[in-house]
């Protein structure tokens, strides 16, 4: 059970074209948004359409495959785990993020 402790799986559409973070080490990142879509009736019986924006990191190997196959509109299905960092900008406010960590991808469609 501890491998479901921290694990998430999503399949939607990348928001924008990814975009790869070279670090001065050589090693670099790719970031993307994903959004996937949920629906549900409401009072009156409306069918309401709802989109949920999910920033997704992708360290090592990985990178490689986004950087080479992975565009904006493209669905894709990625499984890692949750992450959450924070920082402060240039006038000392504090700002929090969620983040996906992904160790796997799956492209659905081109």
């Amino acid at each position: 059970m501890n491998t479901l402790r921290n694990k998430v799986q999503l399949i939607g559409r990348l928001g924008q074209d990814p975009e790869i973070v070279n670090f001065d080490d050589g090693n670099k990142i790719a970031k993307f948004s994903l959004a996937t879509d949920d629906s549900y009736k409401d009072k009156n019986g409306n069918k309401v359409e709802r989109a949920y924006w999910h920033n997704i990191i992708v360290r090592g190997g990985l990178v490689k495959v986004v950087e080479n196959y992975i565009s904006k509109g493209q669905e894709i299905a990625v499984e890692g785990k949750l992450t959450n960092r924070s920082w402060e900008d240039k006038e000392g406010k504090k700002h929090y993020t969620t983040e996906i960590v992904c160790n796997e991808l799956l492209m659905l469609s081109k």
